[in-house]
């Protein structure tokens, strides 16, 4: 995730580090740099000049990395969605435990992460909706794999240990979309003070929907 990047500058001359460790350190500052200007002035706002001033950089090495400022959004965002999967996945990896747990497991530790990260979640959740039709299909695409991952989940649980059953994908895929709205409007209105708040209303829409 590119909130919490550290700062320090590559070594330079003879105690240099081979390029492909320097491409992925500027690479990691920029992604950073980026989500803090998304956040502050908004996608349309955003340049490709105040990403780079904001790492610190040229906006030669910004171009280096990414074309404009829209390659540059969806990098970040297939990275942030690749870092919050990861996460979840483990974040309940106990088998023994029962799978009212593992969702209470996973949506803390989904929530959580937009916590640590907000200037990645403004971009991941908020900024991206106004991006552009190549945003948008990826946005639709990276809701799907997280639809497909917590549809494998609760079959997988199903059939161990008798969890119910959603009837289709469309269910899971209606529950992530609900879950990004409740959070985008978290990170646009403020409301509730803390998007962890939010935990106990994700809960029962999960639970409710599976018991219908």
């Amino acid at each position: 995730m590119a909130d919490q990047i550290d700062p320090q500058t590559v070594p330079r001359g003879r105690h240099a580090p081979p390029l492909e460790v320097r491409l992925t350190v500027q690479r990691r500052r920029l992604y950073e740099a980026a989500a803090a200007v998304f956040a502050r002035v908004g996608y349309a706002e955003a340049s490709a000049e105040a990403i780079a001033r904001e790492a610190g950089m040229s906006k030669a090495t910004f171009y280096e990395h990414f074309a404009n400022k829209e390659e540059c959004l969806l990098a970040l965002f297939d990275e942030a969605a690749t870092e919050i999967m990861r996460a979840m996945a483990g974040a309940a990896t106990d088998d023994d435990i029962s799978y009212e747990e593992r969702i209470r497991a996973n949506v803390g530790s989904f929530l959580e992460i937009l916590t640590q990260y907000p200037n990645t979640a403004q971009t991941l959740l908020v900024e991206v909706i106004g991006a552009g039709p190549r945003a948008a299909e990826r946005r639709d695409a990276i809701l799907d794999l997280f639809a497909e991952g917590l549809m494998r989940d609760n079959a997988r649980m199903a059939e161990r240990i008798g969890a119910p059953r959603f009837t289709s994908k469309d269910d899971a895929f209606a529950i992530i979309g609900a879950i990004v709205e409740l959070v985008s409007r978290q990170l646009r209105t403020g409301v509730p003070a803390d998007v962890r708040l939010l935990e106990p209303v994700i809960e029962r829409l999960i639970f409710g929907l599976l018991r219908t």
